[in-house]
């Protein structure tokens, strides 16, 4: 197939700006093209993928859904690199057997109609807007088939939860190397933003003083500075925003990674690449990480907004088999069979 993928229109690819959605293109980007896919990418200048042929769009970024109240109108910022995005692939798009939508915004649901060319949406984060829950379950009734999303508990945010495929997520498993045995220190991996809740972390860390590494892209500068002066005495270090073998490399020597979402992940890729390095995962029981984590084998479900319940788990570490992490992520979340998952979705909208 010649696949055409549209970015998130958030931010840059690399930037960490659009979170998990950015290592999903990448792993897309690279498992199709080894199954012999044309793939060409529609992104916001100064998107960078090693292995991916990008065409950069000019333009004003669009402001997060996951920042913005659910009743906010419909908007578009003045000379939208989305907008831009969207009309170059209109020029394009006969070029392509489909187009893939990655953007969680209106604008390319509300196109969809108007393209001769299939339009594939996979939708990144759960329900956060109305006005899009609107437009996304007219385009997923008028097409039952184009729309995606990773797990069945992001599925179950929308009205249309009926017509989403269900397509899970996978990793490249030979990047992650496997630690047998961990330092007495815990990790937290994630945009630093309201939503991710990372004081929970810091609370916990603070409570067992087990060091507390963080890693991922301070969205939120106001928050960040906020955690810092709530627990100055939490043993915690921000070790920036790292590339996959720099990220797996500080990772597997942690005993656990933990996760402590406000709101409903749509899955949690952070959780395959811990589980991939060995390392068990404590979550709060909501969203995408509920159906990743086998509750005392591969990690602990607690209680969502919890800090004795992640103490709790934290204590409860020794319990968990490091192979068995590793082995999860290996018979559940290989690039191949989400690759699978991802191909036949494409192979049904293309023949339709």
């Amino acid at each position: 197939m010649k696949i055409l993928i549209l970015s998130t229109s958030v931010g840059a690819l690399s930037s960490g700006i659009g979170g998990g959605v950015e290592l999903t293109i990448y792993n897309l980007i690279q498992e199709m093209q080894r199954r012999n896919h044309i793939v060409k990418v529609i992104a916001p200048k100064g998107s960078k993928i090693s292995h991916a042929n990008i065409i950069e769009i000019e333009g004003n970024l669009h402001i997060p859904a996951q920042t913005q109240t659910r009743d906010i109108p419909i908007t578009m910022p003045k000379n939208s690199v989305l907008a831009n995005m969207w009309e170059y692939a209109r020029q394009i798009q006969s070029d392509y057997d489909v187009l893939v939508n990655f953007a969680f915004d209106w604008l390319p649901f509300y196109l969809t109609p108007f393209f001769k060319t299939a339009i594939a949406h996979f939708i990144s984060m759960g329900s956060l807007s109305d006005s899009l829950d609107q437009i996304m379950e007219k385009i997923a009734r008028k097409y039952p088939q184009n729309v995606a999303v990773y797990t069945q508990s992001q599925a179950n945010t929308f009205p249309f939860a009926q017509f989403c495929q269900i397509l899970g997520s996978g990793i490249d498993l030979s990047l992650y190397q496997f630690k047998e045995k961990a330092e007495k220190k815990l990790a937290w991996l994630g945009r630093i933003a309201p939503e991710k809740a990372l004081e929970d972390a810091v609370k916990a860390s603070e409570i067992t003083q087990i060091p507390l590494l963080i890693f991922g892209k301070i969205q939120d500068e106001n928050y960040w500075q906020n955690i810092l002066q709530e627990y100055p005495k939490a043993p915690i270090e921000y070790k920036g925003f790292l590339s996959t073998i720099d990220l797996q490399k500080e990772l597997g020597n942690c005993q656990a990674l933990l996760m402590t979402p406000r709101w409903i992940e749509a899955f949690g890729n952070v959780a395959i690449e811990a589980l991939a390095c060995g390392v068990p995962v404590i979550s709060y029981a909501r969203g995408g990480p509920a159906e990743i984590i086998i509750d005392g084998k591969t990690g602990f479900l607690v209680t969502p907004d919890s800090i004795d319940g992640l103490v709790g788990a934290i204590h409860r570490i020794p319990e968990i088999n490091r192979y068995d992490c590793k082995q999860c992520a290996e018979e559940i979340y290989s690039l191949t069979a989400w690759g699978n998952n991802f191909e036949n979705w494409l192979k049904t909208i293309v023949n339709n």
